[in-house]
């Protein structure tokens, strides 16, 4: 099978098969953010905003490079944002003045 009929064939999270380092298997707390992700997650499928399949379908459209660079959860932050912006219930100027608004909250604290 050729380089371009793999990546056909192959979605970005179908890694089975291919080299790689030793899994580390390490149990370890949630950080705050990420207990809030998952919360995020459970109150978008509550609300019928964002099912399990558009998120792991939202997931494997980010491409194996993204997915690689990012943890878990920040892919699946990654994610809701596209969904949520091509659904068009967030937009992109919505989510960059929350970060500011954010940023100072914390960057006041310190």
């Amino acid at each position: 099978m050729t380089r371009t009929e793999d990546l056909v064939r192959r979605l970005p999270n179908d890694i089975g098969g291919l080299p790689a380092e030793p899994i580390q298997q390490v149990d370890h707390q949630l950080e705050p953010w990420e207990k809030r992700c998952h919360a995020l997650a459970d109150v978008l499928d509550f609300h019928k905003i964002i099912n399990t399949e558009e998120k792991r379908c939202g997931v494997e459209a980010l491409g194996a490079e993204v997915i690689g660079k990012l943890t878990y959860y920040e892919r699946w932050i990654v994610a809701f944002t596209n969904i949520l912006f091509r659904k068009g219930i967030l937009t992109p100027t919505e989510l960059a003045l929350k970060m500011e608004e954010v940023d100072v909250r914390y960057s006041d604290q310190g």
